[in-house]
């Protein structure tokens, strides 16, 4: 008894300076040379047909290069000729338009940042939405993906899943879970044989685009995930699914240790049919031995990127996790 209350005390000292910690972050923003920032910053313009991105025809996500905010997705871009990328639409709220200052032309920002993007143009006619985001290549970044519901940009729901793509290839495949703060699953996941990559974020919510206060009222419904790409050759999904119950407690309802909440839940999101299978065998397995798990499987859904602070935190911290520990229980 003593000793449980030693540790539910040091749980919550931690948990505290965390949550602290948390309070006080600030939007991590990428370093930008000095003609990034004459662009970006200042608002200026890039010589014309000399960006990286003017003749770039690659299937993926456009990204702000100042905060790595998903801006376009790859299908809303076209050659207008006029010596910039152009694309016809933005995803849906990534994008804010100002008056340009002196002139009657419309600016365009990152809606997360504010970074300078370029200007848009309507009636045109070069594309049926009759619009042209003129883009300076500096302002953006590429992130390279197989983009879910390609071909069908008039689609709200096709745009807004810009934030669910991942590199893919043959032989990768892509798991989403979460097992409490996303800062423990991921440093988990990162270690584990066979994982090429990891992002922390939200998702299973109603709101698109959260914010992590929005995410710790519990009142958008999402979790604090992580997605997790690995390579079929050297594991498999059962595996990582086997390390995600074994290094959180998924007989814990509300939250994961002394993190309490909705956003801290146990769940499984599964991408296909597959993954829904292997999830509830082990779950099965784990009760037969006693566990009452109460871990969710549930389809998965748009996957909203936390922003950078979040992202490899005890790596970049040289902390440790205070409430994924391993414990074998197949």
């Amino acid at each position: 008894m003593k000793y449980r209350r030693l540790l539910t005390a040091l749980w919550l000292i931690e948990a505290i300076i965390v949550m602290n910690g948390r309070a006080n972050e600030q939007l991590a923003m990428n370093p930008l040379t000095p003609e990034e920032e004459r662009v970006i910053i200042h608002k200026g313009t890039e010589r014309p047909f000399s960006g990286r991105y003017e003749k770039f025809n690659e299937t993926g996500v456009y990204l702000c290069k100042k905060c790595n905010a998903p801006l376009y997705r790859s299908d809303a871009k076209f050659d207008a000729g006029c010596g910039w990328p152009s694309f016809d639409e933005e995803i849906p709220g990534a994008v804010r338009r100002l008056p340009d200052a002196g002139s009657s032309r419309t600016e365009i920002v990152c809606a997360r940042c504010g970074a300078h993007l370029g200007h848009v143009f309507t009636g045109e006619g070069f594309t049926p939405k009759n619009s042209r985001h003129c883009v300076n290549s500096i302002s953006l970044d590429f992130h390279p993906a197989v983009l879910a519901g390609a071909g069908d940009a008039a689609s709200p729901s096709a745009a807004a899943s810009a934030t669910t793509t991942t590199v893919t290839s043959p032989t990768t495949d892509t798991a989403v879970f979460a097992s409490g703060c996303f800062w423990g699953t991921e440093h988990v996941f990162r270690k584990a044989t066979g994982v090429v990559s990891t992002r922390a974020g939200y998702t299973g919510g109603n709101k698109k685009n959260p914010t992590y206060k929005e995410v710790c009222t519990g009142l958008t419904r999402h979790v604090e995930a992580v997605e997790v790409v690995y390579d079929t050759r050297e594991t498999s999904y059962e595996a990582l699914a086997r390390l995600f119950f074994e290094t959180h407690d998924p007989t814990q309802a509300g939250g994961q240790g002394p993190d309490i909440g909705d956003q801290y839940r146990s769940v499984i999101f599964f991408r296909n049919e597959a993954q829904r299978k292997t999830a509830e065998l082990l779950i099965a397995e784990l009760k037969r031995t006693g566990y009452a798990v109460v871990t969710q499987v549930v389809p998965a859904s748009t996957f909203w990127l936390a922003g950078d602070y979040h992202q490899r935190y005890y790596e970049r911290t040289g902390g440790q996790p205070y409430c994924h520990i391993y414990r074998k229980r197949f």
